[in-house]
């Protein structure tokens, strides 16, 4: 499960298919230096994204995934 706590680039690292979600929240600062240092809360509300409706995605995104490893 991702938490608001975790920083960026974990999140990115332990779970690629996050990027789509990033983008479409139009968080694209999961390459630069500051992803490596905040979390995903810090960063989302410097971009004013909401941060419950991002974690949200990424939550579901990595959820659907899993079921359907699961299911192979």
């Amino acid at each position: 499960m991702i938490t608001g706590q975790m920083k960026i680039t974990e999140i990115v690292e332990k779970y690629p298919q996050s990027v789509e979600v990033f983008l479409k929240h139009g968080m694209h600062c999961f390459g630069c230096m500051a992803a490596r240092f905040e979390n995903l809360e810090q960063g989302a509300r410097a971009h004013g994204i909401d941060v419950a409706k991002l974690l949200e995605d990424l939550n579901k995104a990595i959820e659907q995934d899993y079921c359907l490893v699961r299911k192979v």
